[in-house]
């Protein structure tokens, strides 16, 4: 595995980081029972390393952009700096815990070694304790990211103890003349397969005019069609605030059932109702249709506990301007309708097939224009996550909190998990200009109460999107 070459997509969020923008992707996870012993979790997840081989490996870039940068063993590799203790200071309340969360995810991952953190978290209230990973989006996307989470963690309080594994010596560095020769080569070779993937295009018509379709559809009309600005889309530093939000998955699958749609849907719906009543509350107009990137992932079964993207970057309506939820969810489901039956995902997979044919620089132009920030207002991603409780080292997970990155000029982002009845909205937003990130997650809030009774449910009616609006007005005062 050593030596391997980042992936089109893979090596583009590398790219991307550039300035306050960081590409780390990653989720808080909250356990109940007493807190673990540090040693005792570093000896727990150095016996499972050997699992997620990619954890102990870096990029090495080649020399004058030869070729795409690869993956090498990192020969200084410590686990103790990838796994970090810290404590809460008491009473460890939540608003604390958001802190905490916020600090860790606002600090860019060094490229010179294996691009993850995990950070264990004593102190918190109500007996609990937290761990807060992160890793790099050029490592996993958020499916990758499920499966290593089921490799890592246990399915039952009381497993077998695992082996202990065979001593890990790094792979040597290869040599600069050698990474220079096959760089030169990926290059020089390119133009000849790209001609025996004419040749087979000729071969295969119908598949070859599928994916051309999906290419001219991935990285057309779009182009020339940025979405339109909002306050979402201002300059960002590199300080972030969270905030997460809890609804169980029952009652958005109420949603769907009573209404229509997907579980996907509800939760785009949500988002736009949730953006609707924070652009209102700013005074900012909600009378146009936004647009939301949403990455839909393209993995098979046999690239499950693969690490690397495997990911389309759909780009969906995200109906603001559309004042009834359950009309807003009729907007939403005709559009995401629509995308099944575009071509939007067959011209991302095409489009990563050339990556062993096409010149680097130009697929890495092609990555950029896919994923360029002036084509959508808000990430909002949406992960299946396990229907079934975990365990660490004898200790339960009680709740997954996913959170997103926060693109160039992009000050907030929605991610999405469910685990075990459960689905969280992760909020990630730039410190100075989402300083009301509290109103988004009260407004996320009475965005799926209105869903839910639409559908004939009893939400809670807690009132505090308005108590989160007034509290934002005074601090402006």
């Amino acid at each position: 595995m050593t030596g391997d070459r980042l992936s089109v997509l893979d090596n583009s969020f590398l790219e991307l980081e550039q300035g306050p923008s960081h590409m780390h992707v990653g989720a808080l996870l909250v356990f109940d029972g007493p807190p673990l012993d540090c040693a005792d979790f570093l000896e727990h997840t150095r016996r499972r390393l050997h699992l997620v081989p990619r954890y102990r490996q870096k990029v090495l870039t080649p020399p004058m952009d030869l070729g795409r940068p690869m993956w090498v063993d990192d020969p200084c590799f410590n686990l103790d700096y990838h796994v970090r203790h810290t404590s809460l200071p008491r009473p460890g309340t939540q608003e604390q815990l958001t802190k905490l969360v916020a600090r860790v995810f606002s600090q860019r991952l060094d490229r010179t070694k294996p691009l993850w953190e995990m950070w264990l978290v004593d102190g918190l209230e109500d007996d609990r304790f937290a761990i807060i990973s992160k890793a790099h989006h050029a490592l996993i996307d958020g499916m990758s990211g499920v499966d290593l989470i089921s490799v890592l963690f246990d399915l039952t309080p009381d497993p077998p103890e695992a082996q202990q594994p065979e001593p890990w010596e790094p792979q040597p560095l290869p040599p600069t003349t050698r990474v220079v020769a096959e760089g030169a080569r990926e290059v020089a070779l390119g133009p000849a397969r790209l001609a025996r993937r004419a040749l087979r295009s000729v071969r295969e018509p119908a598949r070859a005019v599928e994916g051309a379709l999906g290419i001219s559809q991935l990285l057309g009309p779009p182009v020339v069609s940025p979405a339109p600005r909002s306050p979402m889309n201002t300059s960002i530093g590199p300080h972030r605030r969270v905030r997460w939000v809890p609804v169980e998955l029952d009652a958005v699958k109420q949603v769907k059932d009573e209404l229509g749609g997907t579980v996907n849907d509800v939760v785009v719906t949500a988002v736009a109702g949730a953006v609707r009543r924070w652009l209102l509350h700013r005074g900012a107009p909600a009378d146009r249709e936004l647009r939301a990137m949403v990455p839909v992932s393209v993995r098979t079964e046999d690239q499950r506990h693969t690490l690397g993207n495997r990911v389309a970057a759909m780009r969906a309506p995200l109906p603001v301007h559309v004042e009834h939820p359950v009309a807003r969810l009729e907007a939403v489901r005709s559009a995401m309708t629509g995308l099944k039956e575009s071509k939007q995902a067959v011209g991302a997979e095409a489009l990563t097939g050339l990556q062993d044919f096409a010149p680097p620089t130009l697929l890495a132009q092609a990555a950029r224009i896919n994923f360029s920030t002036r084509l959508f207002n808000v990430i909002v991603t949406n992960v299946p996550g396990p229907q079934f409780p975990l365990y660490v080292l004898g200790r339960r997970m009680a709740e997954i909190v996913p959170f997103a990155f926060l693109p160039k000029d992009h000050a907030l982002a929605f991610a999405v998990m469910s685990y075990h009845g459960g689905l969280r909205f992760g909020l990630l937003g730039d410190y100075d200009a989402l300083d009301d990130l509290d109103v988004v997650a009260a407004a996320l809030e009475a965005s799926l109460a209105e869903l839910i009774e639409a559908a004939g449910g009893s939400p809670p009616r807690s009132g505090r999107f308005d108590r989160a609006a007034a509290e934002s007005r005074r601090a402006v005062r």
